[in-house]
């Protein structure tokens, strides 16, 4: 479970910077990240997964989750389907990450 967690953490921090508009946002995100294990190949093993998990407009809302965590509690609690399908999502791609990087 903790490396589940570290994994996903590292898919998508973003400490105090301004999330990235190209295509490579996640893999950005967790090179940012001050987390030991966010390494180049890390991160771009995340970034890869990322592609196959998440749409760029997914990626873009996520990050955002990381300058404001009360918008992903928000959308977490939701009872929109469209709100559901990306939590959903975004929970798929953290077990990718972990399954595939961790």
């Amino acid at each position: 479970m903790k490396q589940f967690l570290l994994t996903a953490c590292c898919a998508v921090s973003l400490v105090s910077v301004a999330p990235v508009v190209n295509a490579a946002q996640i893999k950005q995100a967790c090179l940012a990240s001050d987390r030991e294990a966010a390494t180049r190949d890390r991160c771009s093993c995340i970034q890869r997964v990322a592609d196959q998990a998440l749409t760029r407009s997914d990626q873009k809302m996520v990050s955002k989750w990381f300058e404001d965590p009360h918008q992903a509690q928000q959308l977490k609690m939701s009872q929109t389907a469209r709100d559901d399908a990306l939590w959903d999502r975004y929970q798929n791609f953290g077990q990718m990450a972990q399954a595939i990087c961790g």
